[in-house]
């Protein structure tokens, strides 16, 4: 069979830089994909996928001109139905391999096998390998229809009257087999060997592609354009380390593998040029000019040493001329009245107090059914007092963690600070810098809290509240921050879930996975004595009657999250089963219990424990009415529950001090002693005794070796 690599481009007007990577990728997997399935590559084919702001391409080695052809075996019909009993086809026969091409004289060469219920009828043929030609428009086909476009266009061909749909506008088609063109179409273009290379650095319009192997070395030098995305991306990261070496004094680019992702797709050939803009502007808190310069110039500020941003900043040019300073100087002037404008909203912004601005936030709807920003920051500031309170009850108020004031803990002064803070949280998003940069609430509320002469407790918690914002994100870096990040969360939590605004599988609009896990981080990073059924039913009293209360749906939702992040850390599906069965309301006990856990289950005694504790289970269970963990001594009457309750009253005190002390995984291992004379128990007595009286006591025996067992985790998940 002939084979050579093929070359498929598809040159288009300029595409969504933020979704070029996965375009580009999309479609060369799809052509690879279906190209195998019609049997026109092999195992050895390499892929190799091209994506740049005006193209799509796939290199796919060893491809054949003609699929192999291939023996077909189809099933037809049981022979009673299909032939008569002398052996002459029936209408229903003739007509199936009418369908199929064939005639009565196939009949005598059809296979009879037997599947078990019925001899049937299986017509063996074989079918022509599909050509190159018709495979590849297949897959061309395919390619186009399963792209991910965010947006589809609808445009008008050349004729007039044809239209057809796609993410941009398409002007060309190349598809080479080696040096050869193969005659496909799409959307309205026929396959040819050019392509256009670089609007204005290219020395070649177009440029004619001598084979499909010449396609990345042709574009790159008669085009001027890096077709490779992968490629692109590394030379503009090696380009700017340079531009910041030749900068000197330590500066660095800011590190955002997403702004370097959207540069790659919006430039063919990158060229690194170094601006800068007036010192003056460094007065503003560099967040704000940081993200002005990314978010609308797509630029790279430069940062010193100790990651202060610089007057100097990097840009991505999609042109390299000989005299670049026409290139900085539009670029200087472009970013210049941006930062501008973030210096205005700075200044304007500080002449008002954050207090001042609380008023406005009952202007600013919140959720229709949970009112205004205005009285969310209201419930906000009762659940972080009535958590600040249970912090001080169960810590104590002069607690070595808590946060220090002039050399002590004051419970007055951190309640002061943890009401300011949540009364204050939301009020930079009445600011004119918040209004323009969303991204920054929080940051601004700091560096206001500060110039309005606020303890940097107080602006350290405005700006923590969000935290954690994403998944490693890190979290508040003092109580009073964690205290109304906490507040923050639940009120969002309890509050959608108290009107029934439940995330779905692919819908969470406010996010509430993430509230959740943020709150589990809390509560197990900085083990934090808070009880979560506590939490979440303190919560609920904020809200009046707004809400139905949530706190059984909701805690329901945050096991299952914890659930969740435990198993993707690691642990067996089986151990956080048996470890959450019980509920903990400590969350910040579960990596304990989970590491006492994995270490009963490495014990010889562990699956005879397990698997009595299910069977204890499912006898309790079965009982008439609620078994008590009581036993009379007097009534038991065989050796094996007299061992056992001896076992029992020696071994339980002693795992109880363990588990009492915080040793979860003695407190287990202690309890393996108990395996000989449960073993026992069940082999020599029976539990549902004649006696009313035996009966009860020997269920009580069960009840108070479940109790006793079953404390760090339900040990009946672990059996198999």
């Amino acid at each position: 069979m002939t084979t050579a690599n093929l070359l498929v481009e598809l040159f288009v007007e300029e595409l969504p830089p933020k979704a070029l990577q996965k375009l580009g990728d999309a479609f060369a997997s799809v052509l690879r994909d279906q190209l195998a399935a019609q049997g026109l590559t092999s195992a050895a084919s390499q892929l190799t996928a091209y994506a740049s702001p005006r193209r799509l391409a796939a290199h796919i080695t060893a491809v054949l001109a003609q699929a192999p052809d291939k023996a077909v075996s189809q099933k037809l019909m049981p022979v009673a139905v299909g032939l008569e009993a002398d052996g002459q086809p029936k209408p229903a026969l003739l007509k199936k391999l009418a369908a199929l091409g064939a005639d009565a004289s196939a009949v005598a060469s059809l296979q009879r096998v037997d599947d078990g219920k019925a001899e049937v009828l299986y017509f063996e043929s074989i079918a022509q390998g599909a050509t190159l030609a018709a495979g590849l428009q297949k897959a061309l086909d395919e390619a186009i229809a399963k792209l991910p476009i965010p947006k589809v266009m609808t445009y008008q061909l050349q004729d007039g009257w044809s239209s057809v749909h796609f993410v941009r506008p398409a002007h060309g088609l190349v598809a080479l087999h080696g040096a050869a063109v193969v005659p496909v179409t799409a959307l309205g273009l026929a396959a040819g060997n050019s392509t256009q290379g670089h609007r204005f650095e290219a020395s070649a319009h177009p440029v004619v592609l001598q084979d499909a192997d010449s396609y990345a070395g042709q574009l790159r030098d008669q085009g001027a354009v890096v077709a490779s995305f992968a490629e692109r991306r590394a030379l503009i990261a090696r380009q700017l380390q340079a531009a910041a070496a030749q900068v000197g004094g330590g500066v660095q680019p800011i590190e955002d593998a997403a702004l370097l992702d959207e540069v790659t797709a919006l430039v063919e050939r990158p060229n690194v040029l170094v601006c800068e803009f007036e010192k003056e502007f460094l007065e503003v808190p560099q967040e704000c000019l940081i993200l002005t310069m990314k978010a609308n110039q797509k630029y790279f500020p430069l940062l010193d040493a100790q990651g202060k941003l610089t007057h100097q900043f990097l840009v991505v040019s999609n042109i390299a001329p000989q005299d670049a300073s026409a290139v900085v100087g539009g670029n200087e002037r472009v970013v210049r009245p941006r930062l501008a404008d973030a210096k205005f909203f700075f200044d304007q912004d500080r002449k008002k107090t954050l207090a001042s601005r609380v008023p406005q936030l009952d202007k600013v709807v919140y959720h229709n059914q949970l009112g205004t920003q205005g009285e969310r920051v209201q419930r906000v500031r009762a659940i972080a007092k009535a958590i600040a309170v249970q912090l001080f009850d169960n810590l104590g108020a002069r607690h070595a963690s808590l946060n220090s004031h002039e050399g002590e803990v004051a419970e007055d002064w951190l309640l002061t600070c943890v009401d300011n803070a949540a009364l204050l949280a939301k009020t930079d998003l009445v600011t004119d810098m918040v209004g323009e940069f969303p991204e920054l609430q929080g940051t601004m509320g700091a560096y206001y809290a500060l110039n309005d002469g606020l303890p940097d407790t107080v602006a350290h918690a405005i700006e923590d509240h969000y935290k954690p914002r994403f998944a490693g994100d890190e979290l508040p870096r003092d109580n009073v921050g964690l205290i109304v990040a906490l507040a923050d969360k639940l009120e969002t939590l309890v509050g959608m879930f108290g009107i029934g605004n439940l995330p779905t599988g692919d819908r969470d609009p406010f996010a509430l996975r993430r509230h959740a896990l943020g709150v589990i981080r809390m509560l197990v990073e900085r083990d934090l004595p808070l009880n979560l059924g506590q939490l979440l039913t303190s919560a609920i009293p904020a809200f009046g009657d707004k809400i139905q209360d949530p706190s059984s749906a909701l805690a329901d939702f945050m096991y299952d999250r914890l659930a969740v992040n435990l198993r993707e850390q690691g642990f067996s599906a089986q151990e956080v089963d048996a470890v959450l069965a019980l509920r903990p309301q400590r969350l910040a006990d579960v990596a304990k219990r989970l590491a006492a856990v994995r270490a009963f289950a490495a014990l010889p005694e562990a699956p005879a424990l397990a698997a009595a504790n299910k069977r204890v289970g499912n006898i309790l269970k079965k009982a008439e009415t609620a078994v008590q963990p009581q036993v009379s001594e007097a009534l038991l009457l065989e050796d094996a529950e007299k061992a056992l309750f001896a076992a029992l009253q020696s071994i339980a005190p002693q795992a109880q001090q363990q588990l009492q002390a915080g040793d979860t995984t003695a407190h287990l291992q202690t309890l393996a002693a108990l395996r000989s004379p449960v073993d026992a128990f069940f082999e020599q007595v029976m539990v549902n005794a004649d006696d009313a009286a035996l009966k009860a006591n020997r269920l009580g025996l069960l009840a108070s070796l479940h109790q006793a067992m079953n404390q760090v985790a339900d040990l009946a998940r672990l059996a198999t």
